[in-house]
């Protein structure tokens, strides 16, 4: 049986307090969306690192800063990464010079990376960074790095064989064939400091409309411990794949590429009734809906592609309206 969420938002006594996964545009939109509704206490998002690297000597942290520029009115509403009323004058300069251009550091931009590279050879924690950037841009919610240990996504590729995450993703524009994907580092890695405390208080985890392998993987192989303990108990993804593509980014493709239709419930599959009591999925999925029942996930139909803030604000009510039912 599907649950339809209702078309007006539900008014909430006491808000649930929520632990979202993010990584990537759509995961940042979600979080935005969530934002608007809960208060800041009841929010921590949790974002992934895995596509982290170092270029021009700087260590840069896309996702993280996709997430926060986002909650904090920043973000480049065209691409949904990158600053807005951006300039490119070091760019320009740098590529007179002749560096590497492939990965595109607007002015703006670069002031983020600078400090956050000046701050981390100076022994502070990447956490400890965020925390302060986020106070400075004025988010009120919390937003933490899913481990203060460099932790790299690796694809696996027919074509190249072995790329860092951003060669494949922007450098290639993820045009290589996939054949699977490893995190160098998550065995050594651990949560960063804030996240276990927030999953421990939390009364459900929302895992936000980003690529399943590689933006939402890394986040639950750091957190796994906890939620082989069950913490919490409550946990809805929402599907980034509507209509058998993805919204933005190569999730579909992955998963074609690794014999994998893709489909919301290909998503649902991906993540299992071990970790999921519900999933969302988009009002042109709603035929899937009975198949997601199926594997014994509680499934919920709505409009999932977010166009604007008003849609991110109705997504994350819907998403809150489902949790509702179990908390």
């Amino acid at each position: 049986m599907t649950h339809n969420p209702p078309s007006q938002p539900t008014t909430l006594h006491r808000p649930p307090s929520i632990v979202a996964l993010a990584g990537g545009v759509g995961g940042a939109k979600l979080a935005d969306g969530l934002a608007q509704i809960l208060p800041p206490e009841r929010l921590t998002i949790i974002v992934n690192t895995g596509d982290d690297f170092v270029h021009w000597g700087l260590n840069i942290s896309p996702d993280l800063d996709t997430v926060c520029y986002t909650l904090a009115g920043l973000a480049n509403p065209l691409t949904g990464w990158g600053r807005k009323d951006e300039t490119w004058h070091v760019f320009a300069q740098m590529e007179r010079l002749g560096a590497e251009t492939w990965f595109r550091l607007g002015d703006k931009d670069l002031a983020t990376h600078l400090e956050r590279t000046r701050r981390l050879s100076n022994g502070e924690s990447l956490s400890s960074i965020t925390r302060d950037f986020c106070a400075r841009w004025g988010i009120r919610h919390t937003i933490l790095p899913m481990s203060d240990a460099p932790v790299r996504t690796i694809v696996e590729t027919v074509e190249f064989g072995e790329l860092p995450f951003q060669e494949y993703f922007v450098h290639q524009r993820c045009e290589p064939t996939v054949r699977g994907f490893r995190f160098e580092g998550i065995e050594r890695a651990r949560p960063a400091s804030g996240v276990m405390e927030a999953i421990q208080q939390a009364d459900a985890l929302v895992i936000c409309p980003s690529n399943p392998w590689v933006s939402i993987d890394p986040i639950l192989r750091i957190i796994s411990p906890l939620l082989a303990e069950g913490r919490p108990s409550v946990r809805v993804a929402v599907s980034p794949i509507i209509g058998g593509q993805a919204v933005k980014g190569p999730a579909a493709k992955m998963f074609r590429e690794l014999g994998i239709e893709p489909s919301a419930l290909a998503v649902a599959r991906h993540y299992g009734r071990t970790l999921l009591t519900g999933f969302v999925l988009d009002e042109s999925d709603s035929d899937l809906a009975a198949d997601v029942q199926a594997l014994g996930i509680h499934p919920a139909v709505t409009q999932t592609l977010m166009k604007t803030s008003d849609d991110r604000r109705q997504l994350a009510q819907d998403v809150l309206h489902l949790i509702e039912q179990f908390v």
